[in-house]
């Protein structure tokens, strides 16, 4: 299945990063499409995105927001994209999608100071 049809219509994927000892950590995340690209804008110094920067393997699946599956697993690579116009892309692209929500979020982010940093994921061929 392809990434158009298999994230459309839905409102969360399920991001399954890796420790150093190989176990997996799920979190439910927000994201966007664009092509056959997915991107998720979260906080720099989260513990997915320290997993992401050591090891770029993961999988994804649609979910719920408590993160139970919609779908199947997929393997995917994800990196950290450091390009202030991506971010800028992608944080307007959130706002259109979850709106309000995005906005109160974004708020609060603000007010704690919090940084975030933008994740690409690519599914494996």
């Amino acid at each position: 299945m392809s990434i158009p049809t298999l994230f459309d219509h839905q409102s969360y994927l399920n991001l399954e990063t890796f420790r150093k000892n190989g176990s997996g950590v799920k979190t439910p995340v927000w994201f966007i499409q664009d092509n056959d690209t997915l991107f998720v804008r979260t906080i720099d110094n989260s513990g997915k995105v320290k997993r992401v920067r050591r090891n770029g393997s993961v999988n994804i699946a649609p979910c719920k927001v408590d993160g139970a599956l919609l779908g199947a697993w997929t393997p995917a690579t994800a990196r950290e994209v450091k390009d202030p116009a991506i971010d800028r892309k992608v944080a307007r692209l959130l706002g259109q999608k979850y709106g309000l929500m995005k906005t109160l979020f974004g708020v609060a982010s603000s007010l704690q100071g919090r940084k975030y940093t933008v994740l690409e994921l690519k599914v494996s061929e």
